[in-house]
């Protein structure tokens, strides 16, 4: 069984909204997002979300510093794919040719590569709804991690679709096509402090 046949679907409205909408939302600590005109909304981040974040942006952003290859960026940022589609990603890397994507108040366009990391309220979206939309707007590269079951999927895009390229579960490594030589081993992603 695929685990985006098993996602719950979540979403707050049959509105058709745009990013103007988007604009007038009110800033309560919940998260918005606009995927096709339908506004999604999640609860803020659990701790272990929190961790997983922080340790693959550490690792993904001392490799970008150090190779000069572009900017990373983790939420809460907006990126603007056009005025139906306005996501909030975990973790986003902008490479260097495409910089002025990055705006005074969000990114513009496809990043290079975009880490989710699932949650029970944003599963369905991740698995789903967000891969498809990055798919139709050419990122190159979505990786999927689930802090749970302890796996990461990245997916590479091939014609306007993802092909799993690999999968690694609570062991071994995950290494990027978009940034050659950046890996990330499960062990370390995955240890967490003792409770």
């Amino acid at each position: 069984m695929q685990a985006r046949e098993t996602a719950t679907p979540y979403q707050t409205s049959k509105k058709h909204y745009t990013y103007m909408d988007y604009l007038q939302l009110p800033d309560d600590g919940m998260r918005y997002e606009i995927i096709e005109g339908e506004l999604f909304m999640s609860p803020a981040p659990t701790p272990l979300h929190q961790r997983i974040i922080r340790k693959l942006l550490v690792k993904l952003d001392n490799f970008v510093e150090k190779s000069h290859c572009g900017e990373v960026f983790d939420a809460p940022i907006d990126v603007v794919f056009n005025e139906e589609n306005i996501v909030q990603p975990d973790i986003v890397f902008i490479a260097r040719e495409n910089i002025s994507n990055i705006t005074e108040k969000n990114i513009q366009g496809a990043p290079g590569l975009i880490i989710e990391i699932l949650t029970p309220g944003t599963a369905y979206n991740d698995l789903v709804n967000k891969k498809d939309l990055y798919a139709k707007f050419d990122v190159k590269e979505y990786w999927i991690v689930d802090p749970q079951k302890q796996w990461i999927e990245m997916y590479t895009l091939t014609e306007k679709e993802y092909t799993l390229h690999q999968r690694a579960v609570k062991s071994g490594k995950v290494s990027s096509v978009v940034l050659n030589g950046f890996q990330v081993l499960l062990k370390d992603t995955f240890s967490y402090p003792s409770q």
